[in-house]
């Protein structure tokens, strides 16, 4: 696309973004700009308002990443300029006519694009900002704060839910964020956008967050009966029943990971609006928990990290079942193996692809750690007192360095 070859050599910030910003959005956005430059040659008609109002949303999304004003104005002229050579290339002496009504469009086109694009780069920076999202944002801090928060919600014209899911997210870096030439920033801000697009379009715009590029928190209002204490249990009657609105969050916590294009980790609770104080912190030690043992990204719920959780919680016994493993520090690829095969249900093959080893290497590893510890993983009455002892190693070092 000449387009943005002359945009990537002429104006060097635009190299510095995302390459697949460069072939999707912005060649995307570009060609919607010719096509409607067309049109207006076709007919001798102005593009419709619409186009205009897709260019200042664009420019407010250049604002977020941070690109300057004069960057993104200058973009417009450059492809104008572009299609103006690209025009003219082969023209005759008796094209004049013609190129003066091209010459004339290309004008009022490049009028009405720099004219949104500045109005949406200032849509971003305006200081007092969008009434309807600061009223969401009161609420939000007033339920975290464990205020009354029936005002804030009639102010955000909303009605407070039954309860609340509370969702703690870590999300991990996007490929882009770490690519030379890329600008990390602008990568972490789309990354962030698309995972905040994913949240609302499954949570149908009724979720609450505060999200950054590395996580933060979500609040999706559900109803008074959604997750009774037995759901997902088999019983006499029949199969499991659906359990309440967990595995409609763990599939939006997944689309909003596809969308950003990273992994996302999150831990969640569910409480009345009183308790979202109370909520928020158990779904952060769940985080917690679920990060500290190595759990594949999704969604994890307590009942999902009982056992580690109830382990890496203070006693007179946790120091004593960190101490276990003590002899294990030195050899600091025996502790990995442990913690691998155990992650990986105490399958030998798994453990020897995860690490790159060869399984015969993995049997004299576990051979070793049985000879240093008196703790054997292939004996399942060790396996209980392995795991409590990883449990508490993790929650001791995390207190010792927190």
């Amino acid at each position: 696309m000449a387009v943005v070859a002359a945009l990537l050599d002429r104006v060097p910030v635009y190299r510095r973004l995302p390459r697949e910003q460069l072939t999707g959005e912005l060649t995307r956005d570009t060609e919607r700009r010719i096509r409607a430059l067309a049109h207006a040659v076709r007919t001798g008609l102005p593009a419709p308002d619409e186009e205009f109002t897709a260019v200042r949303e664009a420019a407010t999304r250049r604002a977020e990443e941070g690109l300057p004003l004069d960057a993104v104005l200058l973009a417009h002229h450059l492809g104008l300029e572009v299609c103006w050579e690209f025009a003219t290339r082969h023209a005759r002496a008796d094209d004049a006519a013609d190129l003066l009504v091209l010459n004339r469009l290309l004008l009022d086109q490049l009028r009405q694009a720099t004219t949104a694009a500045g109005a949406g780069y200032l849509d971003e920076h305006r200081p007092a900002g969008d009434p309807r999202g600061a009223a969401r944002q009161a609420l939000l801090t007033a339920l975290l704060a464990g205020s009354p928060a029936e005002e804030a919600a009639a102010r955000a014209g909303l009605r407070l839910p039954p309860r609340y899911a509370v969702l703690c997210l870590s999300v991990s870096d996007h490929p882009d964020e770490h690519t030379p030439g890329v600008e990390p920033a602008v990568a972490a801000r789309r990354k962030l956008r698309r995972l905040t697009a994913e949240l609302g379009h499954h949570t149908r715009q009724s979720a609450l967050s505060a999200l950054t590029s590395s996580g933060g928190l979500v609040l999706v209002p559900i109803g008074p009966d959604q997750a009774p204490p037995t759901a997902g249990r088999a019983t006499d009657d029949g199969p499991a029943p659906e359990a309440g609105p967990w595995p409609h969050l763990a599939a939006t916590v997944a689309a909003a990971a596809r969308a950003a294009g990273a992994p996302v980790l999150a831990g969640a609770a569910a409480a009345a609006p009183a308790e979202v104080p109370d909520a928020a912190a158990l779904a952060y030690e769940v985080l917690d928990v679920a990060r500290a043992f190595g759990r594949p990204p999704g969604l994890h719920r307590l009942d999902d990290v009982l056992l580690e959780y109830q382990l890496t919680r203070p006693s007179r016994a946790r120091a004593r079942l960190a101490a276990l493993l003590e002899p294990l520090t030195d050899g600091g690829e025996l502790l990995t193996t442990l913690r691998t095969h155990l992650a990986g249900g105490l399958n030998r093959r798994h453990t020897a692809t995860t690490l790159h080893l060869h399984p015969n290497t993995v049997d004299y590893r576990l051979r070793r750690i049985a000879a240093l510890t008196g703790l054997d993983p292939a004996r399942p009455a060790d396996v209980l007192r392995i795991t409590a002892a990883i449990a508490a190693r993790t929650a001791e070092r995390a207190a010792h360095t927190g």
